[in-house]
């Protein structure tokens, strides 16, 4: 996928335009598009851009991963017409794009989940809904305050992808209802920087999308040609793991006698219980890029790319085939 800084991206567009040669600089399936999105979902929206620029290669999507605050707020002054984020537009904010005269359409493409990992010497295997409400609010300072741990002196440092993200607001709305969050709780400025934090601090415990903690080798090592190819002819998935960089927890509904960990399975039944949408709102005109690339989300290709990182796709159904080992 292409990358370049915003001001490269704006003499990107004014090359373009004016090279034009008499042919439209932007179709859905050529020329520039720039959208926003939120960073906790740049695995996801990686992958789907390099399919589809693989697929139509006079086509560049320019990504800007950032707050889902800051995506939203690129989109209402008018600097994106595409965004990705977990919320979908308020009344407000679709007043605010009528009185600008724009069309607009929202449409969820994905239910993801928030994972939580902790440092592989964290020998608690399950946390319960109770527990994490305690755990920020800070109530709940050290591990053996939660379980008979081996780590029960150590206090618990609990770490976010940034102060803006989408994770980050869906967790203080599910549990703090309008609180704070403790002073345990700490910002970093990336999801890699969450996983760094985890993996050398034992007392860590972070927060992250489900498709930043799958591990699909096979599919990692597969041709971009294979890939496609696979997409348009292939309906199943095959149960994904998860990575052993870290630890997975369990987490278990107050009313539950068992947690779970957050495979699509138990997402798509409900048994795990963080689980939120991702909305992809587009607000640019018809023929676009950026439309073609809205309705490439929306499509059976970018429903079936979303499968494959470990979420559950919006509109296509689910089929699981164990592997063999």
């Amino acid at each position: 996928m292409k990358k370049i800084s915003a001001l490269m991206m704006c003499a990107c567009l004014l090359v373009l335009a004016s090279c034009g040669g008499g042919k439209p600089s932007n179709t859905s399936t050529s020329g520039i598009a720039k959208i926003a999105c939120d960073e906790s979902f740049r695995n996801i929206l990686d992958q789907e851009v390099e399919v589809f620029e693989y697929s139509y290669p006079d086509a560049s999507i320019m990504v800007n991963y950032t707050t889902e605050a800051a995506a939203l707020d690129s989109l209402l002054h008018r600097n994106v017409d595409l965004i990705i984020t977990s919320l979908d537009l308020t009344d407000s904010q679709r007043d605010i794009l009528k009185k600008q005269g724009r069309a607009f359409r929202s449409r969820k493409i994905a239910v993801d989940a928030v994972a939580i990992i902790v440092n592989k010497e964290n020998d608690i295997d399950e946390l319960s809904m109770s527990d994490l409400r305690d755990i920020f609010s800070g109530k709940v300072k050290r591990w053996g305050e939660v379980f008979p741990t081996r780590l029960k002196r150590d206090s618990i440092k609990v770490v976010f992808d940034n102060s803006g993200s989408g994770v980050m607001h869906y967790i203080k709305d599910k549990f703090l209802d309008g609180g704070s969050f403790g002073a345990n709780v700490f910002a970093q400025h990336s999801t890699d920087d969450v996983f760094r934090v985890v993996q050398s601090n034992k007392n860590a415990v972070g927060f992250v999308g489900v498709s930043w903690i799958t591990a699909d080798m096979k599919t990692n090592e597969r041709t971009m040609e294979e890939k496609v190819l696979d997409l348009k002819t292939k309906n199943d998935v095959s149960v994904i793991d998860f990575t052993d960089r870290i630890k997975v927890m369990s987490i278990r509904a107050d009313d539950q006698p068992q947690g779970c960990k957050p495979y699509q399975a138990y997402i798509n039944d409900g048994s795990y219980p963080l689980f939120r949408c991702i909305w992809a709102i587009d607000a640019s005109a018809g023929g676009t890029l950026d439309h073609g690339f809205f309705s490439f989300l929306t499509g059976v290709i970018g429903q079936k790319i979303i499968l494959q990182t470990g979420i559950l796709p919006a509109a296509e159904p689910v089929r699981y085939v164990e592997t063999v080992k």
